[in-house]
């Protein structure tokens, strides 16, 4: 068993997806628990994974294809760098699982088993994204996550989600077609698709390694994943499409699909190209960390300027992502910088996890689509309420949630490499977000009512404010993300020490440090 467990992670969503679409037309009631037995197969054997891969090494398995030298199959690999990541992924789809019984069902009934089948095939292409070894199949499964988010995005009623998810699918081909001609340019370079068998190529093959088509390669592949993640100037997609989609694709996608692509970017970086040549031999770390400055600044700025709630949290999203590129390309020599991107990852999806569900219960219980919706949201959802405060506070960077201690490995990176004006936009940043969630807070308890209504039928006001909080399916996920969140920043030390071993462990950065 142990040895399939690579196969099991990918393929138990899979075959879900299979059984939702055979049965589940025949009983809506039957979806979901097809859906949370499959996640949890996922969720387990990403557990039974990580302890393998944490006692006795990295996991490859071979499913087909054709092995060297053709070089093109489909081969997964889970080491310590991914073994975290599938972990996260596995934990947030089944939360939002249970998110989503009331979600599906009140926002589109007749549509309950398309959208779970889009919603286990999204799992599909995150988790296969995070563990194949392969570039090409990389692609494929990029293209997986990305169709079935577009779906996800477009299955609301609303016109400006139709529109959204149109723009989506536009930026998401060009992205695609970057990456894939950069793919195609190492192929033509290596003969190999393999990811191991490329940078072993180009670390033994100067002449290769050296050539402007590597260089090209390299720049398209980086272009394409910008896209995909939303990296400014090219977000211009993100903030309408979770804004107006249905809350259960927005609670999926916004803690996820960029943070899924950062990983990618930090895995063909040191796990392709490798680091020495990415610090060394391109210099470009300066500019793509002022570019991720410029970022930062301009996604909290425009944060600051929204009053619709998730439109905030999408620029907050964009804003974020330039937390996670600044910190990989920081290029300080003990790698803290790279290490606080990692754990940024973990910390930020859970964090915009717990928001996003806030987000939708605020919408959904309160009809608060704008922040001057939520006066009174603390006596109304005081649970709800507790929870969007953590994560709140976690986006601040208010110890001891997790966001205070990625954003300390980052400027502990930025301080090492010299890099003070990532320090002061990451400084920047938090005082925005704590001017922007401080307004929230005091409108949601200070808010003013109307004169007229002190002092009356407040025994019916209290009664109301019981009948508003949220069901036990949408508290549950909040409150369990609410936690992790104080959870990963109070054993922040073991995680980071796991991530630091992760990354002494790769070849390219071993080498790096000794010379």
């Amino acid at each position: 068993m142990g040895s399939q467990l690579p196969a099991i992670i990918v393929l138990a969503p899979m075959f879900g997806a299979m059984f939702v679409a055979l049965f589940g037309n025949r009983d809506h009631r039957i979806c979901f628990p097809i859906v949370v037995a499959s996640l949890l197969v996922s969720l387990f054997a990403s557990f039974a994974a990580a302890q393998q891969v944490f006692t006795t090494g990295a996991i490859d398995y071979f499913m087909a294809g054709w092995e060297e030298p053709i070089g093109i199959g489909i081969h997964l690999r889970i080491d310590s760098l991914n073994a975290l990541l599938l972990i996260l992924i596995c934990t947030v789809v089944v939360l939002v699982s249970f998110f989503s019984i009331r979600r599906a069902g009140d926002q589109h009934t007749e549509k309950t088993p398309q959208f779970y089948i889009l919603y286990l095939l999204l799992c599909v292409g995150l988790l296969g994204i995070s563990i194949t070894g392969d570039a090409f199949n990389l692609f494929v499964l990029i293209e997986v996550s990305s169709l079935t988010s577009y779906g996800l995005v477009a299955m609301g009623s609303s016109r400006r989600g139709t529109h959204a998810a149109f723009n989506y699918l536009l930026m998401g081909t060009v992205g695609a077609s970057f990456y894939l001609l950069g793919v195609g340019y190492l192929y033509l370079k290596t003969g190999t698709l393999n990811m191991q068998d490329i940078h072993t190529i180009l670390q033994a093959n100067e002449a290769v390694r050296d050539s402007n088509a590597v260089i090209i390669a390299f720049l398209f592949i980086l272009v394409g994943i910008w896209i995909k993640m939303a990296f400014f100037p090219l977000h211009g997609w993100l903030p309408n499409a979770y804004s107006y989609c249905p809350s259960t694709s927005a609670c999926i996608l916004a803690p996820l699909m960029t943070k899924v692509s950062v990983y990618v970017m930090i895995r063909v970086m040191i796990g392709v190209f490798g680091v020495e040549w990415i610090f060394v031999h391109l210099g470009w770390s300066h500019l793509i960390v002022w570019l991720a400055v410029a970022v930062i600044l301009a996604g909290s700025m425009l944060a600051l300027a929204q009053r619709e709630i998730k439109k905030m949290l999408c620029y907050l999203i964009v804003a974020e992502v330039g937390y996670m590129v600044g910190g990989a390309w920081l290029s300080d020599p003990n790698h803290w910088g790279l290490t606080g991107a990692l754990y940024h990852i973990l910390a930020d999806a859970m964090m915009t996890l717990c928001l996003f569900l806030a987000a939708g219960v605020f919408a959904k219980r309160l009809g608060a689509i704008e922040i001057k919706d939520l006066e009174g949201l603390f006596k109304k959802m005081p649970v709800t309420s507790v929870a969007f405060v953590i994560a709140a506070l976690g986006m601040i960077g208010v110890p001891p949630t997790a966001g205070f201690y990625s954003k300390f490995y980052l400027i502990r990176g930025a301080i090492e490499g010299a890099h003070w004006e990532f320090v002061a936009a990451l400084l920047i940043s938090s005082l925005v977000n704590a001017v922007l969630f401080f307004r929230i807070f005091e409108i949601a308890f200070f808010g003013n009512k109307p004169a007229e209504s002190y002092g009356h039928d407040d025994h019916h006001e209290e009664e109301e404010t019981v009948k508003v909080e949220a069901p036990w399916s949408a508290l549950f996920p909040l409150v369990a993300s609410a936690a992790i969140i104080i959870l990963l920043g109070l054993f922040n030390g073991p995680i980071v020490e796991l991530l630091r071993e992760s990354l002494d462990n790769l070849p390219s950065i071993v080498t790096t440090q000794a010379d």
